[in-house]
């Protein structure tokens, strides 16, 4: 494998291919440093974020790299959405995929993204509010949305880590 490559917005996917990057010194690449620094085909380690279920970023990568797994960093807990992302992005039989839970913070978030996630946190927020037995998963995400926050962790990473030490 030759590197990691990211799609980033609020900082907490690049905070995950950075921790991969330490772990098993490969460098870590945004995809748009990875344009002029690897050349094409080059075997690649992909973390994306997750808006509506597609991993930004990974249509791009794709054409230009080999990806040998995707890592797919959204609000929900990891592990899961696995089928939907798969699914959305039209992942190849066989290729690896991990989803991490990153965070929320509005006040990271630029452009449209910032504008989309605050209708978005108003409207999700306030059905599941009112929802009667919420999950745990539910229960995390709505704190996600009102209050902001951080769940990137070396835990999450584990099974990205097993993985890279398998093959």
């Amino acid at each position: 494998m030759d590197a990691i490559v990211y799609t980033s917005n609020s900082g907490f996917t690049k905070e995950y291919a950075e921790m991969m990057s330490q772990k098993i010194s490969l460098p870590a690449f945004s995809l748009t440093e990875a344009k002029s620094t690897l050349k094409s085909g080059a075997e690649i380690l992909y973390f994306g974020w997750l808006m509506a279920g597609s991993v930004k970023g990974y249509s791009e990568a794709r054409q230009k790299y080999k990806i040998r797994a995707v890592c797919a960093v959204g609000m929900g807990k990891s592990g899961s959405q696995m089928d939907d992302v798969k699914k959305h992005n039209h992942l190849p039989q066989g290729l690896p995929l991990f989803t991490l839970q990153g965070g929320f913070d509005l006040n990271r978030l630029h452009g449209m993204y910032k504008f989309m996630m605050n209708t978005m946190s108003k409207v999700v927020g306030k059905k599941l509010s009112a929802k009667k037995d919420k999950t745990p998963d539910e229960e995390d995400i709505l704190d996600l949305m009102l209050h902001g926050g951080d769940r990137v962790s070396m835990e999450n990473l584990t099974p990205v880590l097993n993985w890279y030490q398998s093959v």
